[in-house]
């Protein structure tokens, strides 16, 4: 079993940067990838950028120049940093990490962008 935690979220005003976090622990054999997906209120959860086993990133194009992924492989922790965040980018956060035969997603984090 893997167990996702997020952290990092909150309120921020429009303009303004935040960073998310997110631990994975447990029985990790291998990781095909992680990401973070976010939803907002009435709308489908869809994905905001992942990061490959291999290093490489991807990015959902209303976020690109904006929103970087990272991770820390020693710790197992992938992170999400937020500039220049728009009204529209206010959602519950969750992180995803993929192994290649199975999914498994965090509680998820709340970010508000607002004045």
């Amino acid at each position: 079993q893997v167990h996702l935690v997020e952290s990092g979220g909150g309120l921020v005003q429009p303009g303004g940067s935040l960073r998310v976090s997110c631990a994975a622990s447990g029985s990790i054999v291998s990781v095909s990838r992680m990401g973070w997906y976010r939803q907002a209120p009435g709308k489908q959860r869809e994905p905001v950028a992942v990061i490959f086993g291999g290093g490489l990133t991807n990015y959902a194009d209303s976020v690109k120049g904006r929103f970087t992924i990272s991770r820390d492989n020693a710790k197992n922790t992938i992170f999400l940093q937020m500039n220049s965040l728009k009204p529209e980018d206010t959602a519950v956060y969750y992180c995803n990490l993929f192994t290649g035969d199975y999914d498994y997603w965090g509680q998820g984090t709340q970010v508000t962008v607002s004045s």
